[in-house]
């Protein structure tokens, strides 16, 4: 089962799918990410993609020059699909970001792995983890998730962010078990708003409106937030 943000590997099939569809001024690029072993990025399925098919993207290196980042997205069978490996783990990325952001975010990786947080990166922090090139810039957020197993992982796990987000650009999202993700800082609000606030959440079938306590009720542990 495939979620957002996982990172997928091709087989040379695969590759051939993707090249099709690509305009020919970003062909030199791509296959430069391709001979490099960088993996693709999986995200929301497309409403028309054939049975079988994994909607993917990359996100080229930014240009010298104006700084643009191409976007390529594609779809490709799954028999194409050599390796997957969930969204890249904070603790892998720490080696990536600007000296004035590593110690905070040791901190946060630290203090998470205590709670037993599974958090994990994505967007620029993580693409310039797994290409090394230059993708962070003053301007960028750490886009991060959030996989609490239970109520009291998601209650720390919010209180942590929240607090660290006064010293770090924090965005990113909390993934329930059912694969559905809301952004952690709409979910935060909403989590201390009127009973049956709904929330957008997204999911890789789809996105839809839902109530948070729904989500909540996904987790394993009946406990209720503070």
């Amino acid at each position: 089962m495939f979620a957002r943000h996982d990172l997928v590997w091709l087989a040379e099939r695969g590759w051939r799918q993707v090249r099709a569809g690509v305009a020919p001024e970003v062909l030199m690029a791509l296959d430069a990410w391709r001979n490099a072993g960088w993996p693709a990025v999986v995200r929301r399925a497309e409403v028309d993609a054939a049975p079988g098919q994994v909607a993917i993207g990359f996100a080229l290196p930014p240009r010298p020059g104006d700084g643009r980042k191409v976007r390529i997205g594609a779809c490709v069978d799954m028999t194409d699909i050599v390796r997957r490996a969930p969204a890249l783990p904070l603790v892998d990325a720490l080696g990536a970001v600007p000296d004035g952001w590593r110690a905070a975010l040791v901190a946060l990786a630290r203090e998470a792995g205590g709670a037993g947080l599974d958090l994990a990166v994505y967007g620029s922090v993580a693409l310039a983890a797994l290409t090394g090139q230059r993708y962070v810039t003053p301007a960028s957020d750490i886009d991060l998730l959030l996989r609490p197993a239970d109520r009291a992982q998601l209650a720390a796990g919010l209180a942590l962010v929240a607090r660290l987000a006064a010293r770090l650009p924090l965005d990113g999202e909390v993934v329930f078990p059912d694969g559905r993700a809301v952004a952690w800082k709409e979910l935060r609000m909403a989590l201390g708003a009127t009973p049956g606030t709904r929330v957008l959440a997204k999911s890789l079938e789809r996105v839809a409106l839902a109530v948070a306590d729904d989500l909540l009720a996904t987790l394993e542990d009946a406990r209720c937030l503070n």
